[in-house]
């Protein structure tokens, strides 16, 4: 079919074939479940850890097609909240053609896990192709067929040329309220953050204290801490719109926001009254810059294997060990530091989070107080913080800053937190993604190659509609678990998905968004190859992707 025809005219019935195939789809998914579970249980029923590692591509392939069947089930709900509204026009009629076509199809060929690792129905869950045959309803088949086509993705680039400069590409399905603060981080990051990031990162500098106090004038670090703790009590999905729009312009400022966000949260949920009123209203001012100090040399994500210990002398608990992977513990204010309390209590039962004051460091002197000590971990991009591995040799904190002033909590303080924290990741991603769309888009533009702009070529006008079609997915699915929070409902599943798909659309954003540079993008003077640098840290922190499908994959095998 030509590039150049006419796209389709906007079908009435789309909406409807979005929400049957939705239900397709997450019927195989079920179907699909209750096969991993049954390779994976014991005789009695239960789950079996074992079995379970052993059997981790299926394991894993399940929570990815889960992720994919909750991505289509967002997308039609996405349509049915704009079509009801007056609002589903012909960009948001392209972005869901293309996106439930191309979803929809991967979910019965085959979902890339990673560059080498696919998983399919048949072959990889364990499904008989009738099994999988019954869910490829007349709906799929015709979302298929009229989904991810030449047309309508020539369609769509045509549209995004046609409105650059717009804060998103389509509709993004919220209300004004949200947009207003869109509107407002957009200019803040176009103004003053995007116009340095690049220099930021080559010369591996902190962004700077002004930037950080701008930031605090905007009300970033205090967005959804309640009024009473000198905050502004916004919802959960406000600070997506914000990480998004503050890591578009530049990761390591959206990261600032997020770790704000993080420490709040574990207070609130963990701390006295006391540590609330003590610590909330100067996170929410900006008056406090906090760390997360939790990850070790030999434990990774391993957390119940932790060795740093606290012990009480007196009114104070001294900390000995080491950490790593601590980003922006320089210029922190407050160390959230997980610590083993109670050496004779196995795995995470021993462990409690404390919280530390210090100083402010500088360069020269990163870490003036006694008992810290640390080294700088030269890293490929995630840069504007710097991270560090930091020894603990009697540092002290005050015995009223055990949060909540109790023991052997500390994990579970911590997983209070963990929904929040891959919701952030997820839109942090998104935030990465579009700025790889953004400098992909603008060079396609102005590159001119055999007399024409590179985007005139429908490879790389595809690889920007991908990009698009893709990032829509990537939030709608982030919004969704925001919006399950807000309602105070268990998210971690969904949040988890959100993360997972969220860290590999940003990653392939910026690998295409390079590609499309060709020699250029390889060379450190052209804005995309830190774009690059930064997507790869999205599948690793917050939950490798291995972790993050393996905790997705056990929560769904659970519920069978």
């Amino acid at each position: 079919m030509s590039a150049q025809a006419a796209p389709l005219p906007v079908d009435t019935d789309l909406v409807s074939l979005a929400r049957e195939a939705a239900t397709s789809a997450k019927a195989l998914a079920a179907d699909a479940g209750r096969r991993v579970r049954a390779g994976v249980a014991t005789a009695e029923g239960r789950l079996s850890a074992e079995r379970l590692e052993a059997e981790q591509h299926a394991a894993h392939g399940l929570a990815w097609l889960a992720t994919y069947a909750e991505a289509v089930n967002q997308l039609a709900a996405y349509a049915e909240r704009l079509q009801e509204a007056g609002r589903f026009g012909e960009t948001e009629t392209l972005l869901l053609r293309i996106g439930l076509g191309e979803y929809l199809d991967q979910i019965f060929g085959g979902i890339p896990m990673s560059q080498g690792e696919m998983v399919r129905p048949t072959t990889s869950l364990g499904l008989k192709p009738q099994e999988v045959a019954r869910h490829r309803t007349a709906a799929v088949e015709t979302l298929i067929a009229d989904g991810n086509t030449a047309v309508h993705r020539a369609a769509l680039v045509k549209l995004i040329r046609e409105g650059q400069g717009s804060a998103t590409i389509g509709d993004a399905g919220l209300d004004e309220d949200m947009e207003a603060i869109r509107s407002e981080m957009r200019r803040f990051g176009q103004a003053e953050v995007v116009p340095h990031a690049h220099e930021w990162h080559l010369q591996n500098a902190y962004i700077p204290l002004e930037i950080i106090s701008q930031m605090a004038e905007l009300g970033v670090f205090g967005l959804t801490i309640p009024e009473e703790y000198g905050g502004m009590g916004l919802p959960k999905i406000s600070m997506c719109v914000v990480s998004e729009e503050l890591s578009r312009a530049y990761i390591g400022v959206g990261s600032l926001g997020t770790r704000s966000e993080i420490a709040a949260e574990l207070i609130l949920c963990g701390g006295t009254e006391e540590q609330k009123q003590r610590f909330l209203p100067r996170i929410a001012s900006g008056e406090i810059l906090p760390t997360a100090v939790f990850t070790e040399p030999n434990t990774g994500s391993d957390l119940a294997n932790l060795r740093t210990k606290a012990v009480k002398e007196g009114d104070v608990w001294r900390i000995h060990g080491n950490k790593t992977w601590i980003t922006h513990p320089v210029r922190a204010d407050l160390m959230t530091v997980l610590v083993r309390t109670k050496p004779d209590e196995p795995g995470h039962r021993g462990l409690s989070l404390l919280l530390g004051e210090k100083p402010r460091g500088t360069d020269e002197d990163p870490f003036p107080v006694k008992g810290l000590s640390g080294g700088e971990i030269e890293v490929l991009g995630y840069r504007g913080m710097k991270e560090y591995e930091l020894a603990f040799d009697g540092f002290e904190v005050p015995a009223a800053n055990l949060l909540g002033e109790v023991e052997g909590k500390g994990f579970a303080q911590l997983m209070q937190t963990f929904e929040s924290a891959r919701i952030q990741t997820a839109a942090r991603a998104i935030g990465v993604a579009q700025s790889a769309l953004d400098i992909g888009l603008r060079y396609a533009e102005e590159r001119v190659q055999f007399g024409k702009p590179l985007i005139a070529f429908p490879r790389v006008a595809d690889k920007i509609a991908m990009m698009a079609v893709e990032i829509n997915i990537a939030r709608q699915l982030t919004y969704f678990s925001a919006r399950e929070k807000d309602e105070g409902k268990r998210c971690d599943l969904e949040a988890g998905m959100a993360k997972l798909l969220g860290a590999r659309v940003a990653w392939a954003a910026a690998d295409n968004a390079l590609q499309i540079h060709g020699g250029n993008g390889f060379a450190l003077e052209y804005q995309i190859s830190r774009v690059l640098c930064d997507a790869r840290i999205l599948s690793i922190f917050e939950g490798a992707a291995e972790i993050q499908a393996q905790v997705i994959a056990r929560r769904l095998l659970e519920t069978q």
